[in-house]
């Protein structure tokens, strides 16, 4: 793998990153942004009754204090404590908290073995190991943790569900998350149901918390990614590469590039930078092309690292077929953390 300067240029395009089986499970943690998520420093929504009571149920099944109940006398009988099963599927739309929740039960839980990484990792993993070594080496795990479970694959999901059985019936406790989009009246709540039907013969090992609220990386901004002119561009470019590396690509070569990688060393290819550049944006129209650039934005987004680019706006890069179609969730949460890093870098 190309290593990273520590100040200056370089290109996407030119890094081709090899990751070992170890170095994949060595990077099962929680993305740097929520390194320090805690329940505490989650901030529910008051208008959302849903976030508070679904962090309470959370901290009980990692094993957190919550509030006593109070007794009504001396002879009154304790309430029972409620069922705690061993998953939890957070069913919400995207930018609702879900993965800082997911983290803040990493954090929480006292355990020796644990992991944390999003669904397209634990496949990888899969690949890389084959599916006997890799619950091997999970086996005997306190806790996994899995964010952004897909339910549009039907080989990966049968291959997860098998792996999830295994590790749940040797004691392991799983929690999940999938992305809903807000904006589609009802559709959000179909996704409890269709991740349950997917997991099937394990579908009773888990407690499904819906999670209502609005994308919370919209509150501050005005909804649209920002673009540069060339001028722009290269002062934000310039600028970057001085406080450290900024990449500089054509958006039709990093999307070509991206094809020659596999996604679960998409991070490998970002490593390092401070800044990353898209000349020349445009609207895709190849729906693989658009699935691996989702992808890549869930890896960025995860580094939180600026985006500065030219071009078509980038919360306008996936074309109204595509937001119209089966993939429309992804694409709707990849234009959400888009918008984002655009402003973060502005």
């Amino acid at each position: 793998m190309t290593q990273a300067t520590s100040t200056g240029i370089v290109h996407i395009t030119d890094r081709v990153p090899v990751v070992t089986g170890s170095e994949m499970l060595a990077s099962l943690v929680p993305p740097p942004q929520f390194d320090g998520a805690t329940f505490e420093s989650y901030r529910a929504d008051s208008a959302y009754p849903s976030q508070e009571d679904s962090k309470e149920k959370l901290m009980r099944f990692a094993g957190g204090a919550v509030q006593p109940v109070k007794r009504g006398g001396l002879f009154r009988r304790a309430p029972k404590e409620p069922e705690v099963k061993p998953g939890v599927y957070l069913d919400g739309g995207f930018g609702v908290g879900k993965t800082h929740l997911l983290a803040s039960i990493y954090h929480a839980m006292p355990a020796r073995r644990k992991y944390f990484g999003s669904f397209i990792e634990y496949t990888a993993l899969v690949g890389a190991l084959g599916y006997k070594n890799t619950v091997d080496l999970l086996r005997g795990s306190d806790l996994l943790c899995i964010d952004e479970f897909e339910l549009d694959d039907p080989g990966d999901t049968m291959v997860m569900t098998r792996l999830l059985g295994e590790l749940v019936a040797s004691g392991t406790k799983l929690a999940a998350t999938s992305n809903t989009p807000p904006n589609a009246l009802g559709e959000g709540r179909f996704a409890a149901q269709d991740f349950l039907r997917e997991i099937q013969a394990m579908s009773d090992s888990f407690e499904t918390l819906r999670i209502d609220g609005v994308d919370y990386r919209q509150r501050a901004i005005d909804g649209h990614s920002i673009v540069l002119d060339d001028a722009g561009f290269a002062v934000a470019i310039e600028q970057g590469a001085a406080g450290g590396v900024a990449s500089d690509d054509e958006f039709d070569e990093v999307i070509k590039h991206l094809a020659q990688v596999h996604p679960s060393r998409y991070i490998r290819l970002i490593d390092g930078l401070n800044l990353i550049g898209l000349r020349g944006v445009h609207v895709l129209t190849d729906q693989s092309e658009a699935l691996r650039f989702v992808a890549f934005v869930d890896r960025v987004y995860d580094a939180q690292i600026p985006v500065v680019a030219t071009g078509t706006p980038l919360d306008e890069v996936f074309s109204e077929e595509m937001l119209g179609g089966g993939y429309r969730k992804k694409y709707l949460r990849a234009i959400s953390r888009l918008n984002a890093l655009t402003h973060s870098a502005a």
